[in-house]
This record gives C-alpha cells, structure tokens and sequence, in this order.
C-alpha cells in the first residue's frame, strides 16, 4: 500500500468524491496516482475507489474499476454486486463487518446501492455493526426499503445524527421523502 500525504494526492482524493473530469484528467497525467492512499491523520486512509464509494458515486468508481483500480468490500457493496460481495464474504467472513475510508461500515456502502440482496448477505454472514449510520446512507439515497429492512434488524437509535449534525428524519423531511419520513416517525 502505497500511501502519501502531499497536496496533488490530497487533491485527487478529494476530487474522487464527486469530479469525474477533474479524476480522468489527473490519472492522463499522473496514472501512478490511481493506487495511492492519503493520509488524513486522525480519520485515516483513503483512497480514490475508496473516496467514491462512501459517498456512493458510482460513476467515478466505475472509471477506476476501469482503469485497474481495486475494489474492497465497501466499493463492491456500495455498486450493489451482491456476487462479488458473496465471493469476498464466502472468503472471509469478517468482512461482513469490514470498514471503508474514514472507518464507514460496509453496511452504510451496502444501503446506498439500494439493493437489498446485498445487504441481506452481510447480515447473514454477521453483520453487527453500522446499521444506525446505514439509516443515513439508505436515506441519503431514498432507499426506502432498506430503511425499512434496517429499521426492522437493527437500527437501535433511528435518531444517530450525521457529519452534519442531522437526523436521518430530518434528512427525509429534506428531501420530501415522505414514505421515508412516515417509516422514520413510528
């Protein structure tokens, strides 16, 4: 693992988040950087693929795909390919409760996608942590029901407020997500 803490590798993985021209731009000239971690100190390593996937841009994580990049647990959950999630998981099933960039849960990657298949799997391979910030992730998303399947195997405080200091109801309430916000209130 490769990782570096200069201002072009800081700028990349920042970029990774949610600029696509700026991702493919970066890697026709500087290809070396596609591997690389940044060290953010406190809140830990991460990389480009990993930068995508836990704000859930496909986009630019299918790019690096492309292009070489290797996925984790969290990039494949995040996708939503449960056959790639199955594979890792039949591999080791601790990664059940793997961790992304910034220590997210792979469940949080996993209720992004929307897809339930996914989620269901890390469950039955011992899922046990991040179901409370998987709220967030499922709601950022309108991923109604995998708020509701979260809800149900469990979410013990619907009320875990975010980076940003919001609820997931507040979220919802937001976004106009009213099914959301009716399965939030109960």
């Amino acid at each position: 693992m490769l990782v570096k803490t200069d201002e072009q590798t800081r700028a990349f993985v920042i970029a990774a988040h949610g600029n696509l021209a700026v991702i493919q731009q970066t890697l026709t000239d500087h290809p070396d950087l596609l591997p690389v971690y940044y060290d953010w100190g406190d809140s830990g390593l991460e990389n480009a693929i990993g930068a995508a996937a836990h704000v859930g841009n496909r986009q630019i994580a299918e790019y690096l795909l492309s292009l070489g990049a290797e996925p984790t647990i969290c990039v494949w959950a995040m996708l939503g390919n449960v056959g790639e999630v199955r594979a890792i998981l039949k591999a080791d099933r601790s990664q059940a409760n793997a961790r992304g960039a910034h220590g997210i849960p792979v469940l949080f990657h996993a209720a992004m996608s929307g897809n339930l298949d996914v989620v269901e799997a890390l469950y039955a391979a011992g899922c046990h942590e991040g179901f409370n910030f998987a709220l967030h992730g499922a709601v950022n998303f309108g991923q109604t029901e995998i708020v509701r399947w979260l809800l149900a195997h469990g979410v013990t405080d619907a009320g875990t407020k975010d980076f940003q200091g919001k609820t997931p109801l507040e979220k919802a309430q937001e976004a106009g997500a009213e099914e959301i916000v009716e399965l939030l209130e109960v």
